[in-house]
């Protein structure tokens, strides 16, 4: 068994726990199991049926959008579940996966698949630290990350929600994220997720049953593997997949969210062995299982029987996230005729009442208002400049980089100018959106204030003079989970095409590349002089500035291998592909040699 770091050992508050299971109903222990998105309740309705956590979606933002409606909105349902009978505090949520990005205004960090490139801890600690500082501003206690998936197809719509695709990586990077969210002096509770084997599923496998409202219109020809079946044998999928998990408990993981992914066929939901037996027994896991965003809707077309199932397979907080009422009611009746057992129900809600001890709201309920001047501060965007900067990859460079500040630049492409483009999904809104979607510093307003000389700028291209280094952004649309599951991987026309335009008008071209994971780059490697892989750097660009400029070195080396094409997918395949990679895992060029400071 793994060396756990119970909640119980640490903290001892059974005594308190007893005390309030003893005094709690059925219907206040239901409540607690109960979490819901914050435009399907009132607060006065959360405090009636004692719910027991509330939650922002991708999103699931005030209006209008600021630090200051962020802390009004969630306080006044914090505030609401102190008038209840027994006092016991929800917990509000949100996906903060790279800074508490639904909200305008707060720090934007790089997304984990450029994380993955620093091979830095340290860095991350600092991410966790600030981030949890940001949530806390506004009263929010709980992020929905870190995400451990180690993905092993790049065409998944998730893959940069991966640090990569390597499991010690993942591993070592994850614990460092989870240890400064739950830092004691700013503490946020994790969500290391989606367990399990969200990262290692089969392309074309993740058909939903007819049954599940498609609530959110994905469009045609997405969700192709995302959510799909996990095919492994046992012993490879524990391997690359459960090991992060083993790392999170002993590391102090309070909460682990359940992924939507079936394996061989049975979604992960209702996986009694996976759930109780692995998770619960084997590792000794004493925290509580959220489950995701209406998951257990895809168990059954009986909604009792997914409710019955979900929890009985070891879910303790069911994220409904809607029709609260009718999963109280399904429950309720489950209880009263032996579908579930009392036992059942108070080891969920054991489990739930440790991790809100442990994580002080019963003393403290509406986080820190004091903290919030680090919100969007300048601390904290100095360190997600310093992530973006150690983020980047160099590919590719014939003596261009660093650029010298007294050059003549001319910077093009759709990503030059588009903060929502370099900040990727999850921001904002769940899709992520384009332009200016929040405050930050794009790459062309980095150039315009490191460079001496003159800077030229036309999205597509089109210059009144030749320069000597032409600076070509291009990069992925936003998207966000199975909306971005892709099979060709192919870089979009247009960016194609500027960077072809450029390269007749300057005397060398560098090329930086946002997305959110490798693409198929043939077609402009040839054609550029340098080749930077940027991946989604967030709010403050100028840190990748920094670096093409030579004020800080370039060092990142990839988390995952670069393939030459889609074809060559899953990973597995192309270790062993007889063409070999682009380029191999941990490959980056450096500038070390060339850093001026």
């Amino acid at each position: 068994m793994v060396q756990s770091t119970s909640l119980a050992t640490h903290f001892n508050r059974e005594h308190d726990i007893d005390g309030l299971l003893a005094q709690m109903t059925l219907a206040e222990k239901i409540g607690q199991m109960t979490q819901i998105e914050k435009n399907s309740i009132t607060p006065a309705e959360a405090a009636e049926y004692f719910i027991g956590s509330i939650l922002s979606g991708g999103g699931g933002n005030p209006d209008p959008n600021s630090a200051a409606t962020w802390r009004d909105m969630v306080h006044g349902y914090l505030e609401a579940a102190l008038t209840t009978r027994l006092r016991i505090p929800l917990i509000y949520g949100v996906d903060a996966v790279h800074g508490h990005s639904n909200a305008y205004g707060a720090t934007i960090f790089p997304h984990n698949v450029g994380l993955g490139a620093t091979r830095d801890p340290d860095i991350i600690r600092q991410i966790g630290q600030a981030t949890a500082r940001e949530l806390l501003a506004v009263g929010v206690h709980w992020n929905f990350a870190p995400a451990v998936s180690v993905p092993q197809d790049y065409r998944w719509g998730r893959a940069y929600e991966g640090y990569s695709e390597d499991t010690g990586v993942v591993s070592e990077l994850a614990i460092a994220y989870l240890q400064g969210l739950q830092d004691p002096a700013a503490r946020v509770m994790a969500s290391v997720k989606h367990y399990i084997g969200d990262g290692g599923t089969t392309w074309g496998t993740s058909i939903k049953p007819d049954w599940v409202a498609n609530d959110w219109q994905a469009p045609k020809d997405t969700y192709s593997i995302d959510q799909g079946d996990a095919r492994d044998d046992e012993a490879t999928f524990r391997a690359i997949h459960l090991a992060p998990y083993i790392k999170a408990i002993a590391a102090g993981a309070v909460n682990i969210m359940v992924s939507f992914n079936s394996y061989h066929g049975l979604k992960m939901h209702a996986h009694h062995y996976w759930l109780t037996d692995v998770l619960k027994g084997e590792l000794g896991f004493g925290g509580f299982l959220i489950s995701d965003w209406a998951a257990i809707y895809q168990i059954s077309e009986d909604f009792y029987t997914c409710v019955v199932e979900s929890v009985n397979a070891g879910v303790d907080m069911i994220m409904v996230p809607y029709d609260f009422r009718n999963f109280i009611a399904a429950l309720t009746k489950a209880v009263e005729v032996g579908d579930v057992s009392m036992e059942r129900i108070d080891d969920a809600v054991r489990r739930i009442l440790r991790a809100k001890y442990w994580l002080g709201i019963f003393e403290h309920p509406l986080g820190r208002p004091e903290l919030m001047e680090t919100f969007g501060s300048a601390a904290h965007r100095a360190i997600a400049r310093t992530a973006a900067q150690k983020s980047m990859v160099l590919l590719k460079n014939d003596g261009v980089l660093p650029i010298s500040k007294g050059a003549h630049v001319a910077v093009a492409g759709r990503g030059a100018d588009n903060i929502g483009l370099q900040c990727g999904g999850w921001t904002i809104e769940w899709q992520g959106k384009l332009g200016k979607s929040t405050i930050g510093t794009s790459i062309l307003e980095g150039v315009q204030a490191a460079v001496d000389g003159s800077v030229q700028f036309s999205d597509t291209g089109e210059f009144a003079r030749r320069a000597q280094v032409g600076l070509v952004v291009i990069g992925e649309t936003p998207y966000a989970e199975g909306w971005g599951d892709n099979g060709d991987l192919t870089l979009d026309p247009v960016d194609i095409a500027v960077v072809q335009r450029v390269r007749s008008e300057v005397d060398q071209l560098v090329v930086v590349l946002l997305s959110g994971r490798p693409l198929i780059i043939n077609t402009i490697l040839d054609v550029a002089d340098a080749v930077v892989a940027a991946w989604l750097p967030g709010s403050e660009a100028h840190g990748v500035v920094d670096a093409l400029f030579g004020d800080t070195p370039i060092t990142g080396k990839l988390g995952y291998t670069w393939l030459r094409s889609a074809d060559q997918l899953p990973r597995k395949t192309l270790l062993s592909h007889p063409d070999g990679p682009l380029f191999p895992f941990g490959y980056g060029l450096t500038t070390a040699s060339e850093y001026k400071a």
